[in-house]
């Protein structure tokens, strides 16, 4: 029965971890830009066109 207190404390204080990473990832920044990310293949690299010449 002691075995259930002891994996019952190592979820709460994993979630606990978890749910202060997802609070730190937002504080930093990281969710921010949303839309570029998925139409950043769909734009002219420049760059990639310059090192292929």
């Amino acid at each position: 029965m002691s075995i259930i207190y002891f994996l019952i404390g190592c979820s709460v204080l994993l979630a606990l971890i978890f749910l202060g990473a997802f609070f730190w990832a937002q504080q930093s920044g990281q969710n921010d830009d949303l839309y570029t990310p998925s139409i950043r293949i769909l734009l002219d690299d420049k760059e990639s066109e310059v090192d292929e010449k």
